[in-house]
């Protein structure tokens, strides 16, 4: 099953995410590509864990979707949530199993090396969402990003590492048989905490994400009275930053109706990207509401919110009188 971002709670509970089955373990895999190697590793257990699944690709996205469905594994959910996102504020703490990465970006050149994931803060943050016993199971074959994980788990302070032969699921999946057919092998690692979960946790923020599906909150919203005429072709790209966040509005678009236009706006707070639509629509009583909308389930934060402001405050700029402010 798929998961839109507003699906999730900020934190979530593994009880309320798979109510069927709240007593397995819990597994979560970064970046799971076309979704070979979680079938393959489920099969092997007595009854299947369960399973979060995050990756950025849509196109990969559904087609993991596509083939956990026809394996028959009800108790997996995919998300195009952020992975250290998910981590940070959706699950909880003590509470995985096991995080697997297979075969992540190795991100080569040395002033990218902070786009790497698996990095020191990163171990921090994963020992304190494993449970005892619970360990991130890691599988490259580059060859530099092994060693360069290996020292920052040490680094970590958290982690202990326990070199160990890949798990056969992941030698099944698309990059690894890729590797393997230009002869080149794979290493594996398992880095296993060595810090209390909870004391761990204690040391680390929750990020400010406060969120509740929309069904349970009022979608951020204005009501302006604009000029007549109206027109809002000329749109420029234009970007507005605030405490914790940055909103770029992207582009306008106008319906057949009149005077009925969306704005495109992507809205980065940290390490979550989420791109939203917010509306312009005329009302009966001549007035004209500016409202997110529900499309692509968005998460409703301070930046989500702001991004609805930054609408209003292009409107104000070309003339609009606000009669309500609902953000």
């Amino acid at each position: 099953m798929i998961y839109q971002l507003s699906d999730f709670h900020f934190p979530d509970t593994p009880a309320r995410l798979f109510p069927d089955t709240p007593d397995r373990p819990l597994y979560l895999e970064i970046g799971f590509g076309d979704g070979r190697f979680w079938p393959h590793h489920a099969a092997t257990f007595p009854q299947a864990p369960n399973y979060l699944g995050v990756e950025l690709s849509g196109a990969s996205l559904q087609k993991a979707n596509a083939r956990l469905n026809r394996s028959g594994l009800t108790n997996a959910h995919l998300s195009k949530l952020p992975a250290l996102v998910m981590l940070d504020a959706v699950i909880p703490e003590a509470s995985l199993d096991g995080i697997i990465v297979n075969f992540p970006d190795p991100w080569p050149k040395k002033d990218h090396l902070d786009q790497r994931l698996l990095r020191a803060p990163f171990f921090r943050l994963a020992a304190s969402r494993l449970r005892p016993g619970g360990a991130v199971l890691f599988t490259t074959d580059h060859e530099e990003y092994f060693e360069f994980a290996c020292r920052e788990a040490e680094q970590s302070g958290v982690m202990r590492t326990e070199l160990r032969d890949p798990p056969p699921a992941a030698l099944e999946t698309k990059y690894a048989l890729k590797w393997r057919e230009l002869g080149i092998g794979a290493q594996h690692a398992r880095f296993v905490p060595t810090a209390d979960p909870h004391a761990l946790a204690a040391t680390l923020p929750r990020p400010d994400i406060r969120a509740l599906p929309l069904e349970d909150q009022a979608l951020p919203h204005a009501i302006v009275t604009l000029p007549d005429p109206f027109d809002l072709t000329d749109f420029e790209k234009g970007a507005v930053r605030g405490p914790g966040h940055t909103v770029v509005l992207l582009d306008a678009y106008r319906s057949l109706r009149r005077h009925e236009y969306t704005v495109l706006a992507h809205v980065e707070e940290g390490e979550l990207t989420q791109e939203v639509l917010v509306g312009i629509t005329p009302r009966a009583d001549g007035s004209t509401l500016v409202r997110l909308a529900k499309f692509g389930g968005p998460i409703i934060t301070t930046g989500v919110k702001a991004a609805v402001a930054a609408v209003t405050a292009e409107l104000v700029k070309r003339g609009a009188v606000i009669t309500h402010l609902g953000y």
